[in-house]
């Protein structure tokens, strides 16, 4: 198939990451693979299985720029474009405009919970299948009535297994426990709860280090300003770590005895399954994406959400016991390799696809 990804996004995160995971792995079975970015676009430098020349750069700020439709649109007829895949929201309307004088078929991504809007609507009539990275993300798409129920279809992201187990573990001798997160700073990510619940932990043991990974990216960083002063305040400048963008994840999780996902909504949880697959037990807030992970007592812990004690006796007890976060550990990976490993998102994404040529 040639297939051509759409993308506009200026930094990297979850959604980015799966996209570019999923066109190299397309390219590598042997598919065509395309990419549209914004200039500059920091996705391009993880689309590793494409050449140069698929790669198309124009100005995407907006979701009815016409001159990048008609860029677009003859970029789609020009390599015979069949699948034209977007990932935002905001990139909707474009890949609908540039399809609309071709033969592909247009497919989108839905990876979060947020409404669409009335522009949406107006512009997605042609929309062949429209992908949800959750059961919870689909039932968002179901309640706006904007695609036909038939259109829609769950597939959980898929990660590269084999790079988060050959990360290896760390095994520096008499160095401290290390909690951890992942994700940009941000109130709903639930660093604060993270920092809180790290505080009523210091008080029951003191060989615990906390590591918040992530970037602020607020226009004038009032979140990690906010984050720093509680940690401040709270007096654990010594034991908890802001640690900023980190490349390599799975070299992080490798350091980490639990995880903490403290996040009051989650459409899915990347991070969640990249911390499985890497052995490491996960503690999560029970939002609507870790639900469809994580089995409680038996892939990971579930805690209420926003519910600090919950979270703090949960890091105390597995903390403390370290047969029951093998336990748990193990489960999780053999759950990773069922329900969330790169070859089945591909294979479901695939089938999508032919449905989408098919015309049914």
């Amino acid at each position: 198939m040639r297939i051509l990804q759409i993308c506009s996004a200026r930094e990297i995160g979850g959604g980015e990451r799966h996209l570019a995971d999923l066109a190299n792995a397309l390219a590598q079975r042997g598919h065509q693979v395309f990419a549209a970015l914004s200039p500059a676009s920091p996705v391009r430098a993880g689309l590793r299985s494409l050449p140069s020349e698929n790669i198309i750069e124009l100005p995407m700020r907006n979701s009815l720029n016409l001159a990048s439709a008609v860029k677009l649109s003859r970029f789609v007829r020009e390599h015979q474009i069949e699948i034209v895949h977007a990932h935002l929201a905001r990139d909707y309307p474009l890949a609908a405009l540039a399809t609309g004088r071709s033969q592909a078929r247009l497919v989108l991504t839905r990876h979060v919970l947020f409404p669409l809007n009335r522009i949406h609507k107006l512009t997605l009539r042609r929309t062949s299948r429209v992908i949800a990275v959750s059961q919870a993300v689909a039932e968002s798409l179901y309640a706006s009535s904007i695609f036909a129920p038939e259109k829609l279809v769950t597939i959980h992201n898929g990660i590269d297994i084999n790079k988060f187990a050959r990360a290896g573990k760390d095994s520096t001798p008499d160095r401290k426990l290390r909690v951890g997160m992942v994700g940009h700073i941000a109130p709903i990510k639930g660093q604060e709860d993270f920092v809180r619940a790290a505080a009523i932990v210091q008080a029951a043991r003191d060989d615990v280090e906390f590591i918040i990974a992530g970037e602020d990216k607020s226009h004038s960083r009032e979140n990690r300003v906010a984050l720093e002063k509680l940690i401040s305040d709270l007096k654990m400048d010594q034991t908890v770590k802001l640690i900023g963008w980190v490349d390599d994840v799975a070299n992080l999780l490798s350091t980490l005895d639990l995880f903490v996902s403290p996040a009051s909504s989650e459409p899915f949880g990347l991070s969640i399954v990249e911390a499985m697959a890497a052995g490491v037990l996960v503690i999560a807030n029970a939002s609507e994406g870790a639900r469809e992970i994580i089995e409680d007592r038996q892939t990971g812990r579930l805690v209420p959400v926003g519910d600090i004690e919950a979270m703090a006796t949960a890091i105390v007890d597995l903390l403390d016991d370290r047969t029951e976060r093998k336990r748990l550990a193990d489960n999780a990976l053999v759950s990773v390799h069922e329900n969330f490993s790169l070859d089945r998102m591909i294979e479901r994404t695939v089938e999508v696809y032919a449905a989408a040529l098919a015309g049914w």
